[in-house]
């Protein structure tokens, strides 16, 4: 048995509202990244490092 077979009818109802609240709010937003944003979002602008004989260094 599906869940909706056990609800009231507003229940229902209820449950549909929200479903097209969460399509209407899947729409793309309209804000432009900079690349020097873009670069930050993907951390290339952070400290590397690498492990030279057991100890860990800047690279």
């Amino acid at each position: 048995m599906k869940i909706a077979d056990h609800l009231s009818s507003a229940d229902l109802h209820q449950v549909n509202n929200f479903k097209n609240k969460d399509k209407s709010s899947k729409n793309k937003s309209n804000e432009r990244l900079s690349s020097r944003d873009l670069a930050e979002l993907m951390g290339t602008n952070r400290p590397t490092y690498k492990r030279v004989r057991g100890a860990i260094r800047n690279k």
